[in-house]
């Protein structure tokens, strides 16, 4: 058994897919899960995803081997001195955040000398859909979980949380902290403020019934995301500011050139950008499958 007692604050689609696929392979003897909202829970005690649950979170915490935070990122900061205090000696802490500075900075203060027992972690796996209905225990198979383990992380608990996301399916790497959030900044964050924009920007428009009736196929899977939870990728913006307001204004550039290409009718700039967009795209492709 590779986790005797599994406690998860926030039990969404992360955490919820998590407890389903431990589950599932049998790795888990007993899951716990605590949030704000009890309906949520009983929800997931209804799906079996959760073997009990309690909304105080000292309750959660304590006698478990692994907790792990599945909450939006504002959230995580402020419940970490309430974990720290019910921390056992040997349990080991991780989360699944999208930008992992603050939250690892945030740790270090709270949780001092337990800190060793935290390893930051962010699946990149996800649907537009949220919480606990929407999980399943196939989500991470074949997707990647980032670990950004510090110089203070112990080996010990940076292999448990390492075996965790393998034994579920996924691909495990480790990335340095402002590494991964500059990654994922480009990656991840932009493509969802660029959706959110873009659907607000048509939906203000004089034009937006005849807009929205006459969308096809390309417009609904650019803006898919766009679907996604707005209270989690508002926490996301502001935990990595100083990335994303790097990438955005790179894309700014960008969304120019091809703008002034169009103004001054440059056809071979314009092709050029459009072909390096396409021959980059399909690499991307190729290398998935």
């Amino acid at each position: 058994m590779l986790i005797d007692h599994l406690s998860i604050i926030g039990v969404g689609l992360i955490g919820g897919s998590l407890a389903r696929a431990l589950k599932k392979a049998k790795l888990v003897n007993r899951v716990t899960g605590c949030n704000r909202r009890e309906d949520t829970l009983k929800k997931a005690i209804e799906l079996e995803v959760i073997d009990d649950y309690t909304l105080d979170i000292s309750d959660a915490v304590k006698g478990a081997d692994v907790v792990v935070i599945g909450t939006p990122l504002s959230t995580t900061e402020k419940l970490l001195p309430q974990i720290a205090e019910a921390l056992a000696n040997e349990a080991v802490l991780t989360d699944v955040g999208s930008a992992k500075a603050s939250v690892v900075n945030a740790a270090r203060t709270a949780l001092a000398d337990q800190f060793p027992r935290f390893v930051p972690g962010h699946p990149i796996a996800g649907t537009e859909q949220s919480g606990v209905e929407a999980s399943f225990a196939e989500l991470f198979i074949d997707h990647r979980v980032i670990l950004t383990p510090v110089e203070e992380t112990c080996d010990k608990a940076h292999k448990l949380i390492t075996d965790m996301w393998q034994a579920v399916g996924a691909d495990v790497i480790d990335l340095d902290v402002k590494h991964h959030d500059n990654v994922l900044a480009a990656t991840s964050h932009l493509p969802h403020m660029l959706a959110y924009a873009l659907v607000d920007c048509l939906a203000g428009m004089q034009e937006r019934d005849e807009i929205f009736k006459y969308a096809a196929g390309g417009f609904a899977d650019f803006t898919r995301i766009a679907s996604s939870n707005p209270d989690m990728w508002h926490d996301i913006c502001f935990s990595n500011r100083d990335a994303l307001l790097k990438t955005l204004d790179v894309f700014s550039e960008h969304i120019n050139q091809i703008k002034v290409a169009i103004e001054a009718s440059d056809s071979e700039q314009l092709l050029e950008i459009f072909r390096r967009a396409k021959q980059a795209r399909d690499e991307f492709v190729s290398s998935k499958k």
